[in-house]
């Protein structure tokens, strides 16, 4: 079983910053990719960032170099740094791994979702 547990959403002005964590826990051999997508209503949900086993990093285009991803591999946990934040990021993020379980199989997993609310 497979889990993932995220922290750090919440209300922030404009111009400010927040941390987003998300750790995976369970029967994991292997971290393929951590990532985070963001989601408003009656939108699709969309990539913001993303960061794959060997390092590398992608992020969606409208990042424009406000947030960082980072990840510590020991701990199975993913970390979304996020600057400047805008009245348009306001909308729930969702963490997402792939994985190699303990069974050698791929697996996909979704976290709960986290608020984060960008306003004056």
């Amino acid at each position: 079983q497979v889990q993932l547990v995220e922290s750090g959403g919440g209300f922030v002005q404009p111009g400010g910053s927040l941390r987003l964590s998300c750790g995976a826990t369970g029967s994991i051999i292997r971290i393929d990719s951590m990532g985070w997508y963001r989601q408003t209503p009656g939108q699709p949900r969309e990539v913001v960032a993303s960061i794959r086993h060997g390092g590398t990093t992608d992020y969606g285009d409208f990042v424009k170099g406000r947030f960082i991803i980072s990840r510590d591999g020991a701990k199975n946990t993913v970390y979304l740094q996020m600057n400047n934040l805008k009245p348009e990021d306001t909308a729930v993020y969702y963490c997402f791994t792939a994985l190699t379980t303990t069974d050698f199989e791929y697996a996909e997993r979704w976290g709960q979702g986290t608020l984060v609310t960008v306003s004056s």
